[in-house]
């Protein structure tokens, strides 16, 4: 069983910058890869990015490439979100979740089996 809690969510202004947080445990998080999604009003849950079980590896999506960066820290069992250049169509819930079955990092959220609740993320214009 793996628990995970995002935080860092809030209101920013277009342009801006915030950097969500996910803290895991439950399992030894060097073991999984890591993956953050969104899902707007209305709208289906889509791939931010992700990254591999070392930190070597990540994957974007299109519109998360060139402003946003994922990290992770595996001796804190966390991993991070940097969003800058943000844009009021990033507004959504972000959730951050965990493929424990293999070294996956990649935009299907079928192979993530462990997820957050959440955490919002507003940017107004």
């Amino acid at each position: 069983q793996v628990r995970l809690t995002e935080s860092g969510g809030g209101l920013v202004q277009a342009g801006g910058s915030l950097r969500l947080s996910c803290a895991a445990s439950g399992r030894t998080f060097s073991s999984f890869a890591m993956g953050w999604f969104r899902q707007a009003p209305g709208k289906e849950r889509e791939f931010v990015g992700a990254i591999s079980r070392s930190g070597g590896v990540t994957n974007f999506a299109g519109s998360a490439k060139g402003r946003f960066t994922i990290s992770r820290d595996n001796a804190k069992n966390t991993v991070h979100l940097q969003m800058d250049s943000l844009k009021p169509e990033d507004t959504a819930v972000y959730y951050c979740a965990a493929a424990t079955g293999s070294n996956y990092y990649g935009p299907s959220p079928r192979e993530y089996d462990y997820w957050g609740q959440g955490t919002q993320v507003t940017v107004t214009s």
